[in-house]
């Protein structure tokens, strides 16, 4: 692949915080590294980035004349995050709607990514500034939904998906996240949130599930210890698996030019 081609563009979102977006994004991103593909992540969350944390990553980035540098993880994903731009992790980024949304473009046509296999947009909740923006200016192939088990988790994230649709958006699938937590001692799956939803949404709007991923306490270890590249989990391979199917699906193998 030459370098600047990014084959597939995919946002990650839900509408809703608190679902684990980020972590099924770096999680995603870690298999398909281990896989040999080429992969980015653009944390378009611009006020709460999660996505150096989870690879235990720290700024500043670089321009070296062909762009800005995105850092890259220890297993080579590379990365750009307005968490890089500031000196403490701690630091609030406090921007109005129009600073915020002149990032996300510099992020996507002013860095120097490369070539990738897969570049995956992080986004933050609601259905405002920012998805806006990516569905606007951002030539993404789709949009993989994340939700967890509860009803109202079920309700924003039908919010996201008919903005998605709304502006023609395709919408790959669904990922059922925290469906359920092992017991360590009898084995037995607990659906610590209630029964999900997922299935009964995936017919209202004739896509697939592409995976149910359970509560790993593990994953939450190693998020903190910004090592989330490390977790290897057979329901994660499946999940990656269908990612891939569906993607190829929607795009018939296209590659894009920055």
């Amino acid at each position: 692949m030459d370098k600047g081609r990014i084959r597939h563009v995919v946002a990650v979102g839900s509408g809703k915080g608190g679902v684990g977006k980020s972590s099924v994004t770096a999680l995603l991103a870690s298999e398909l590294r281990r896989r040999g593909l080429e992969v980015g992540i653009l944390d378009a969350d611009i006020t709460g980035p999660s996505i150096p944390k989870l690879y235990g990553m720290t700024g500043p980035l670089a321009d070296r004349g062909e762009g800005i540098e995105p850092a890259v993880s220890r297993t080579g994903i590379s990365v750009v995050s307005s968490q890089f731009m500031v000196e403490d992790e701690q630091t609030p980024v406090i921007w109005r709607g129009p600073l915020v949304t002149r990032l996300i473009t510099q992020f996507f046509g002013g860095v120097n990514w490369g070539a990738l296999d897969y570049l995956l947009l992080d986004m933050p909740p609601g259905t405002s500034d920012v998805p806006l923006t990516v569905f606007q200016t951002i030539p993404i192939d789709g949009m993989l939904f994340v939700l967890t088990p509860q009803d109202l988790a079920a309700l924003i994230v039908k919010k996201a998906m008919n903005m998605a649709r709304d502006l023609h958006v395709p919408l790959l699938g669904l990922v059922d996240n925290m469906a359920w937590l092992e017991c360590p001692h009898c084995r037995e799956r607990i659906e610590l949130f209630g029964t999900s939803r997922v299935e009964s949404i995936g017919r209202e709007y004739g896509i697939p599930v592409l995976g149910r991923l359970p509560v790993v306490p593990a994953i939450s270890a190693l998020a903190d210890a910004g090592k989330i590249e490390d977790h290897v989990a057979p329901e994660l391979g499946a999940f990656t698996d269908a990612f891939v199917r569906a993607v190829d699906s929607a795009t018939k193998g296209a590659v894009r030019v920055l």
